[in-house]
Order: C-alpha cells, then sequence, then structure tokens
C-alpha cells in the first residue's frame, strides 16, 4: 500500500488530542518552532507539559552544563538536554500522571545566517514511552536545511519536529514508514543524514536498516555506520581529519578486496602524513549497486554485504551517489585535510574517457576539476586488461589523445596515484565469478575470499551458499 501523507496540523492535533501522550519541549536556536505548531493546532494543553529556551550560552550552561568543545549545535548537547529533562519530568509528573506516556522533545539548531557562512543545521531528539510503566526509547537525528532563508528554514524544522513525535507514537511497528514520514510537507527542504532509534520497543530489526531507508528515499545522499551497527555523523570524528573511501559492491568481498584495502590505506597512511587519531577509512556502498535488475533493493542482500565488511573491521558509509563527485560535495562541509579514493583503474579508463567525450562544450577543464580538486587525491588500483589479459595501472591505462598532457599533469601533481604494493597473481579474481562459484557448489571459491569471511558464508547461507 502506497504511503499517504498526513499534513502538519493534521498530526499536531491528533496528537494533542490523544490524552496519554504529554510532554516537554526544550529548543535552542531557530525558535521554538515546533512547539509552536501544537499551540496553533489547539488543545495544546493535552500535551505540553512545560516549552522552555535558553538562547544565551551562560543560561544553557547552568542547566545543562558546559561544552569543553564550545560548539553548541552538537549531538553531545542535544543528549545532555534529553537527559535534564527527562529526569525533570520524571520527578515532577509520575506521581500525578501515572497513565502518561511522557516524551522530552529537544532540538539544537543553528539556522542560515544573514551573510550565508552558515548553511543550516541541527541536531533534533525525542525521548518518549509507547506504555506508561515501558521502557524509553530515543529518536535522535541530524538535518541539513536546504531552505536559503532564515524564516523558512525555521518553519521546516517546526514540522520536522512534529513529524518525528507523530512517527514516533504512531508508525512505530513500521520503521520504514516512520522513517519516510519524516519529510512529510518538507520534502527536499531538509537532509536527514543521521537517524537513530534506539530502545527496548525497537528491538525487533537490525538499526542498520534506517541508514537504507534513509537512502532509498531519498532523505540524504550520505549516511555512514559504524563495527557496532550504530549511525554516526561526519560531523562528530571527521572534521580536518584524512580519509579514504573505497567503493564496491562487496558481493562478496574478495582477496583482492582485502589487498586493495590494505595497500591503498597504507599508502595514503604515508603520503598524507597524518597521524593516527585522525586518520579514518570508510567502505562505500551505493543504491546503484545494491538495486536489483527490477529496481528493488533485497534488505538482505543489503545486511549480508554489511555484515561482511563489519567482519572485516571498517566503518561504511552508505550513499546514493552516482559519481565521486556527489560524494565530494557531501564531505566539503566537513574541510577533511586529505581526501583519498581509491579507484580500480578501469573505473577510472571509464571515467576520463566519458569526461572527454560528454564536455566538447568548453566545459572539459571544469569537469575535471570537479573531481580533481585541491585536497582529492585518486588512488588508483591496477587490473588484468579483459581482452588481452595484459597489466593495466594508472601509468599505462588508455587515455584520449586529446587530454593526455591533462591525464599527465594530474599524474605529476599527484592528484591520480598509482597503488603500488599489490598483489597481482589475485587480479584474475572477479566478485562475480566469486559469486557464481558460491552459487553453483564450486569450493574453489574458498581460496579467493578473505579466510574470516568463509565461516561467516557457509554457517549463514549467505550470497546463494547450499553446503548439500
Amino acid at each position: 500500500m502506497e504511503y499517504q501523507m498526513i499534513k502538519t496540523e493534521q498530526k499536531a492535533l491528533e496528537i494533542n488530542l490523544n490524552d496519554p501522550i504529554y510532554g516537554t519541549f526544550a529548543e535552542i536556536g531557530a525558535g521554538q518552532e515546533v512547539a509552536r505548531n501544537f499551540f496553533q493546532a489547539g488543545a495544546a494543553a493535552g500535551t505540553i507539559a512545560k516549552t522552555m529556551s535558553a538562547y544565551d550560552k551562560t543560561y544553557s550552561d547552568a542547566i545543562y552544563g558546559p561544552e569543553t568543545s564550545n560548539r553548541y549545535v552538537c549531538e553531545a548537547r542535544l543528549y545532555k538536554m534529553l537527559e535534564h529533562e527527562w529526569t525533570l519530568m520524571e520527578e515532577r509528573l509520575s506521581s500525578s500522571r501515572p497513565d502518561a506516556t511522557f516524551f522530552v522533545f529537544a532540538d539544537t539548531v543553528q539556522a542560515i545566517n544573514y551573510s550565508r557562512t552558515i548553511k543550516g543545521n541541527g541536531w533534533l531528539g525525542l525521548r518518549f514511552r509507547l506504555k506508561p510503566d515501558g521502557p524509553y526509547n530515543d529518536m535522535v537525528l541530524h538535518v541539513k536545511m536546504l531552505d536559503t532563508n532564515n524564516r523558512l528554514q525555521q518553519e521546516a524544522i517546526g514540522i520536522l519536529g512534529v513529524n518525528m513525535i507523530y512517527a514516533s507514537f504512531y508508525f512505530n511497528r513500521d520503521p520504514e514508514k516512520m522513517v519516510q514520514s519524516l519529510v512529510d510537507n518538507i520534502k527536499d527542504r531538509v537532509s536527514i543524514d543521521l537517524l537513530r532509534i534506539n530502545g527496548e520497543d525497537f528491538n525487533f530489526f537490525d538499526k542498520r536498516l534506517i541508514s537504507l531507508y534513509l537512502i532509498k528515499h531519498h532523505l540524504t545522499k550520505v549516511t555512514l555506520f559504524d563495527v557496532n551497527k550504530e549511525s554516526i555523523h561526519a560531523s562528530e570524528f571527521l572534521y580536518r581529519g584524512s580519509l579514504m573511501v573505497i567503493r564496491g559492491n562487496f558481493r562478496p568481498p574478495t582477496v583482492v578486496t582485502l589487498d586493495v584495502i590494505k595497500s591503498g590505506f597504507q599508502q595514503f597512511k604515508a603520503e598524507s602524513g597524518a597521524s593516527e587519531d585522525k586518520l579514518f577509512l570508510m567502505l562505500e556502498m551505493t543504491k546503484e549497486y545494491l538495486t536489483n535488475e527490477h529496481g528493488v533493493i533485497d534488505e538482505k542482500d543489503f545486511l549480508d554485504r554489511a555484515d561482511m565488511l563489519l567482519a572485516l573491521g571498517h566503518r561504511v558509509l552508505l550513499s546514493n551517489c552516482e559519481n565521486h563527485e556527489m560524494l565530494i560535495n557531501y564531505l566539503s562541509d566537513y574541510k577533511i585535510a586529505n581526501l583519498g579514493l581509491v579507484i580500480g583503474v578501469l573505473e577510472l579508463q571509464k571515467i576520463i574517457s566519458d569526461k572527454f567525450e560528454n564536455n566538447q562544450d568548453g566545459r572539459l577543464l571544469a569537469s575535471f576539476g570537479e573531481l580533481f580538486s585541491q585536497n582529492i587525491k585518486v588512488y588508483v588500483y591496477p587490473a588484468l586488461d579483459p581482452m588481452s589479459g595484459n597489466l593495466t595501472t594508472a601509468l599505462n591505462m588508455f587515455v584520449p589523445d586529446k587530454i593526455k598532457f591533462l591525464y599527465h599533469y594530474l599524474l605529476d601533481s599527484k592528484q591520480i596515484i598509482p597503488i603500488h604494493d599489490f598483489t597481482e597473481q589475485n587480479l584474475y579474481i572477479y566478485p562475480n565469478d566469486v559469486l557464481k562459484n558460491i552459487q553453483s557448489g564450486d569450493n574453489t571459491w574458498e581460496q579467493k575470499v578473505p579466510d574470516a569471511l568463509v565461516k561467516l558464508i557457509k554457517d549463514r547461507q549467505l550470497f546463494g551458499y547450499n553446503e548439500s
């Protein structure tokens, strides 16, 4: 059944008229926009126990404690707000309202400024109970506002807050609908690049699916999760750090995948000069690679691949970036000191040729500049030529004659870097062939997959493996 969007006013009124739902609103920055929607809908006394806002840092610190980073629009601030207000609500109202399903809504938001040096973003959170005597749950998200004026951004935050509360109380048995409904009436006005839904009432599904739904329903271009299956946000660890991203379909990861990771990251580490604590590696899965020939994303297949990468000990970057330029644009907000992209030589050859063929109108240099900007280095992993079987590297691959000068400039300036320390004897291994071996019962696949993954594939019968 197709999802039907509900108007903001209707959502707010339904919540106001639902007697057990009762709570507090604490909003820092961008006005009291969420609470305003409930006041304007009518019958707000049935929902709102308290609204408050501490704009001044001194007042805010006195209530919630100081921030050592001096950043007030951050994840840590939001959790302090939720914890403080939830404790007060339980202390003051538990005895007088034993039948209430309490909630605390909090946000810390920075809207676009007059000079537009701040684009607008925020952290929003909801702590809530689904039953009066039940455990509490948390919904936390990070949002980027896309409107280009302050008033519209404030309005979007107000709508988003209503959507969060409504989704938590009315769609809590359907995680995909919860995610999808967050952008009711503000589609394309916000980008939600982190979403967590945690608590005992939500242990019935794998939380990594939330990241998949964000990508599937176009709520963001990029979202991240770590080896603990927890959603993470780039602003909390990547700012002015050094990052290498390796894109693949990982169906399944092979010994070549492992070699790409090892050799590429070692070279990046040596050449970036970054300290260990500011050096990061992420493996990227794209929506394109997750979508089958019928345009459908198989959730189990996604989780199987994610488990493979978790078993290898790496964070995952999930994206809807059709090309590397879109990923670079997303990451630009975090002022990454060094960004390394690992690309197979045959993929780079296609990118170079496509840019040449599609930019005969004078945009050639600009098109190359979108990918090869100043702090970005493309590390190129070699391959065997599918026709001749000869080794192809960044140094001998085919480049159209008219742009050889440009390509050699990129090599000389070390914006394109050949990966040197690779295992040539494994280059005959291709994931599609390994997948066919697994599905057909040809056990030669076991020598082509990292040891850590062979047992996992067998035990859980992944990728169509059948022991018989």
